[in-house]
This record gives structure tokens, sequence and C-alpha cells, in this order.
């Protein structure tokens, strides 16, 4: 934990502000401070990843939660990416990837290693059909969202309701057969429908 921390403000220019030892400091930490980004491992004691990412979504909306964990199977992955996580990488990852992953959660992006990326799309591609291709709303939709904009901004800046919003992801979710806004962006990334630009190098 401390050398992730020395990493990010030494090596990165990124302010640690809080650093916590188990799930519960984690959740009380980020209610308090309200961190751009929470960077945490999906096996913690007191509560895991899963739950932690669920309540620090809830209690603030603002902090991008982006997993950093050994376990790097499908399973992990894809729950991590339900409960709200931005994105997921391999405690595998180079220094350097660690850093440009927290700058660009901070920004709104969608991050993930590059082995973690691959299983994921891998996962998505499968799921996905070209039956039904999307609508050109759908598709501004799904390229608003790719830029990491919440609903909210989506639906100002294409001056439509937010419920409208929920309804054009959810008609996207079922045509591309994903279950997410990540899955969607990286199917859609891999059919050059958006710029693969959301995940760090």
């Amino acid at each position: 934990r401390e050398g992730t921390a020395e990493l990010l403000e030494r090596g990165g220019g990124v302010r640690v502000i809080g650093q916590a030892a188990d799930g519960p400091e984690a959740v009380r930490l980020a209610e308090q401070l309200q961190p751009d980004v929470l960077l945490l491992d999906v096996a913690m004691p007191g509560l895991d990843g899963l739950e932690v990412t669920r309540r620090v979504r809830a209690a603030s909306p603002r902090t991008a939660v982006v997993a950093l964990s050994a376990h790097d199977e499908e399973p992990y992955v894809l729950a991590m990416l339900e409960a709200g996580a931005s994105g997921y990488l391999s405690k595998s990852s180079r220094g350097h990837e660690v850093v440009q992953a927290v700058r660009s959660a901070a920004a709104g992006e969608t991050v993930f290693s590059a082995e973690i990326a691959s299983t994921v799309t891998r996962r998505a591609l499968n799921r996905a059909t070209d039956s039904t291709p999307l609508t050109s709303r759908e598709l501004d939709v799904l390229r608003a969202a790719a830029r990491g904009l919440p609903n909210k901004h989506i639906a100002l800046e294409l001056g439509m309701s937010s419920r409208t919003v929920q309804t054009h992801l959810t008609r996207i979710f079922a045509k591309l057969g994903v279950a997410s806004r990540t899955e969607a962006v990286l199917v859609a990334m891999r059919q050059g429908l958006v710029r693969p630009d959301l995940h760090a190098p």
C-alpha cells in the first residue's frame, strides 16, 4: 500500500489524500474525503472490493473506483465492473501504467491494463450480435458514454431527458449483448464505433 502511494506521489505527481487498511476504513475515508479516484484491491479484510465499490459509488458518485489486484480472472473483473468500478488493473501492471490509469480515471475514462482489456473485450464480443444495428441516436449516446459522461451530462449535451438516455443505453446493451457501459464501450471500440483511447497504455 505504501509503495503504491509513493509511486503515485513521487513518480506521477498524484496527491494521495488517504490510505485504508481494510474495507470498512476505505468506505469511511471515501465518504469523508470524496476522492477523485479510489484505487483498491478486490480482496480486502472486513469488506471485499465488490462491497466497497458498491458503497463508495452510492456515497460518493463522483469517485472513480479502480481495482488493482492479483485476481485478474474474468469473474472478478466482470463482478467489479458490474458493481460500478471504472477500471481494473493487474498487479503485474508497470508503475507508469498505474499512474496513467489513475489520471485517466480521474478524467472520467474507463481504464484497463492490456491483459484485462483483452479478457473483457473477448467476453463482450462473444455475446455481441450484429443482427440489429444501433440507431444514430444510440450511437450518439454510446459515444458520449465512452467519454465518461454521466447520464445527466449526456442528456444536456444531446437535448434529451436522463430517462431517455437510460432507455437508449438499455437498448444498446440489448443489441450488443452486454450488461454494462464498460462492455458496450469495449465492443463499440473494437467495432470502430468509438475511438480506442479508453484504456491505459
